[in-house]
């Protein structure tokens, strides 16, 4: 995407020209090149998530801020188990038949979020579609006993589209009262079909547009990949469509081809174009952007919800 962020009409190549993954090979920048975790607080952090047998999305979807993040002792836990019913072509995590459901993960989850002491924590999951609420209930259960454990934590959680779950399952997780609300639209329509096979673009956004429905106080967050085959055009265009459904954050991150077999990667995007991504973000309205090659939607989510607590007093005054 973006060789040239002035020209609306650059082209991409599209997904059905590309012949095989293994055979787009695209050479990776030197800002994209991170070093081996092997820091203390990285173990230590590695312990805790270990001894308290819970998955992290930094693990399961090999995610190169790993070392960064758990050095400071951050995580981000992913719960529902580590199998996803769906098979989204750009994700490192398992797809297949999950396990049942472990009634006693939001405990240890709690416990572990005590035991790394953590400010902010960023909860995630697979996509259940299996179950009746899609794990909506599940949510709700992990953040009031992160709440009971540590009850000075904020809360970000990042949850499903909730496509193929009863209508109340977002009024359900919600209940609970978390801090920040995320949910992905991941790419661009255009790409939906090949990129996130399982799920439908405008599902996303209704379900982003009615979380303020249900809480119109709430912080709601989304984010996207780009180097996925994308166009400048069709980036602002989900822009326009997330600040129509009240998103206050938007991230923006660099796709990575996990392996040969998923989806291609079309090319690095430049620190100058997400620079520029940042300020067409915040030109349409954006509360708050975060826009780098490393960008992720829990990457620094800490500092972030900080700042974007002193942006909304500012914009109230």
């Amino acid at each position: 995407m973006m060789e040239n962020l002035n020209k609306n009409k650059t082209r991409i190549r599209h997904p059905e020209k590309v012949n095989k993954p293994e055979s787009f090979q695209v050479t990776k920048p030197v800002w994209l090149k991170v070093k081996a975790p092997i820091s203390k607080g990285y173990f230590e952090t590695k312990k805790i998530v270990d001894t308290h047998n819970v998955f992290t999305v930094c693990q399961e979807a090999s995610c190169p801020n790993i070392g960064s993040c758990w050095s400071k002792k951050h995580a981000t836990f992913m719960i529902l188990g580590d199998i996803c019913t769906r098979a989204c072509a750009f994700c490192n995590v398992s797809t297949g038949k999950p396990n049942d459901l472990d009634l006693f993960e939001p405990a240890r989850v709690a416990m572990a979020v005590s035991k790394l002491g953590l400010k902010h924590v960023v909860i995630t999951s697979v996509d259940r579609d299996d179950l009746d609420d899609g794990g909506a209930q599940h949510f709700a259960n992990t953040v009031n006993l992160i709440r009971k454990k540590s009850p000075n934590t904020t809360i970000e959680i990042l949850t499903p589209d909730f496509l193929r779950a009863r209508s109340d399952s977002l009024d359900i997780v919600l209940s609970s009262n978390p801090n920040v609300f995320n949910h992905n639209l991941e790419t661009v329509p255009r790409l939906y079909h090949e990129v996130r096979p399982g799920s439908r673009y405008y599902q996303s956004l209704k379900i982003l547009d009615k979380a303020k429905d249900i809480n119109p106080f709430l912080f709601t967050k989304s984010g996207l990949m780009v180097g996925l085959g994308e166009e400048l055009k069709e980036v602002m265009q989900v822009m326009d469509d997330l600040r129509t459904a009240r998103v206050d954050f938007l991230t923006i991150g660099q796709y990575l081809q996990p392996t040969k077999k998923h989806y291609p990667l079309y090319n690095y995007v430049t620190i100058d174009d997400f620079d520029k991504l940042k300020k067409i973000a915040y030109s349409k309205g954006f509360l708050m952007v975060s826009s780098s090659p490393f960008t992720r939607s829990s990457f620094h989510a800490d500092d972030d919800y900080k700042e974007l607590l002193k942006k909304k007093i500012q914009s109230n005054k």
